[in-house]
């Protein structure tokens, strides 16, 4: 007897034939194939990957299909964004053991399971889409192992890792990539940063996203400078400070082709410090960096803490539900060993970048 969700992956892929070529991508701890009938998207995702390509068998396997937005016939339900995020983005269908996610402004659609993982839709328009739904998978198998979900960015130094995480539009991408700047620096991740106890110290795992930065991050930095036409830089240059802080426009920073080869870590390391951006750009108070206990201080915590999302899918097949609260005890309980400091007064990012490598290296 075909089921629900056999039924929906069966129209999802119907008319659609694969190229017979597996892309491997091999993560720290599981290795994911995607399969696909664009050979052209495949080979995009294979340069975004380039540094996880590798041949072999694979733990799951997940299709994407370039096709024409589905329209499936289903009563989607909005999941509500988060505080200060605008419009439409994610909508959902669920059935037992599976979920249906429609991206409202793209047309992509993802069928999330246990047994089945479908991208469909205009993936070639849309492969920053693909990309996340491959991360997804990473992110579930980390999260049903034991791993809390961090809104923070992350690089490792010496083998360890420094993390963080600032409130909305708080700058944790322009500190890292200020950090990455340093010799010894490699890219863990740029927005989503797993951790987990592990004997007498606290792991961290990275995401394999490339950072996706606003104009605001660039014009400043020299080595990222060439992501910007110089006559739209000049332009973007003109804008009051408060009003290219705020600008949203998002270009990819490909670490290797930027920072070079070897610049991206993929292992797990121990976490050697989290600093949490709580700085104003409309104060004149001097830059303070404090190490702060958390358990005194738990209005951080909503600075470090990330909902699982749409995508997550526990190893009993439930998924999470919109809105449900996030376990603020298991993020105290993790980081109680972890040395945490907070960022406060003016922001001034070469000096924090200087004042956080003193405090760990």
């Amino acid at each position: 007897m075909t089921t629900e969700l056999e039924t929906l992956a069966a129209r999802l892929s119907a008319g659609y034939q694969a190229t017979g070529d597996t892309l491997v991508l091999a993560l720290e701890g599981l290795r994911i194939g995607v399969e696909s009938n664009s050979a052209a998207l495949l080979a995009r995702l294979a340069d975004y990957f380039a540094h996880l390509v590798d041949e072999g068998e694979v733990d799951i396997r997940l299709q994407a299909y370039q096709c024409e937005a589905p329209d499936l016939g289903l009563t989607y339900r909005d999941w509500r964004r988060e505080p200060g995020k605008q419009g439409r983005k994610d909508a959902c269908f669920d059935l037992p053991g599976a979920r249906v996610i429609h991206k409202v402004r793209t047309g992509m659609t993802f069928l999330q399971s246990a047994t089945h993982r479908i991208a469909a839709g205009p993936c070639l328009q849309n492969d920053n889409q693909v990309i996340n739904f491959i991360n997804n998978q990473y992110m579930n198998w980390l999260q049903q192992n034991g791993w809390l979900n961090c809104h923070a960015a992350a690089l490792s130094r010496n083998g360890k890792a420094i993390a963080m995480a600032g409130f909305s539009g708080g700058g944790k991408s322009t500190l890292m990539l200020q950090l990455m700047e340093q010799q010894g620096s490699a890219f863990l991740s740029n927005d989503r940063l797993f951790i987990r106890p592990q004997q007498d110290r606290v792991l961290a795992a990275g995401i394999p996203k490339m950072p996706r930065i606003n104009p605001g991050t660039i014009v400043h930095n020299p080595r990222l400078q060439p992501l910007i036409p110089a006559s739209e830089r000049a332009a973007l240059l003109q804008l009051p400070a408060a009003e290219l802080w705020e600008l949203e426009q998002k270009y990819d920073a490909d670490i290797p082709r930027l920072y070079g080869e070897g610049r991206v870590d993929t292992a797990f390391r121990p976490l050697a410090a989290f600093m949490v951006l709580n700085w104003q750009r409309d104060t004149d108070q001097p830059l303070q960096v404090e190490r702060v206990d958390l358990n005194r201080r738990r209005d951080l915590l909503a600075a470090i803490m990330k909902s699982p999302g749409p995508f997550y899918q526990r190893r009993d097949g439930q998924f999470q539900s919109d809105g449900q609260s996030l376990d603020e005890t298991a993020y105290l309980q993790v980081l109680q060993s972890v040395p945490v400091y907070e960022a406060r007064g003016r922001v001034d990012f070469a000096a924090l970048a200087q004042r956080y490598l003193e405090q760990v290296d």
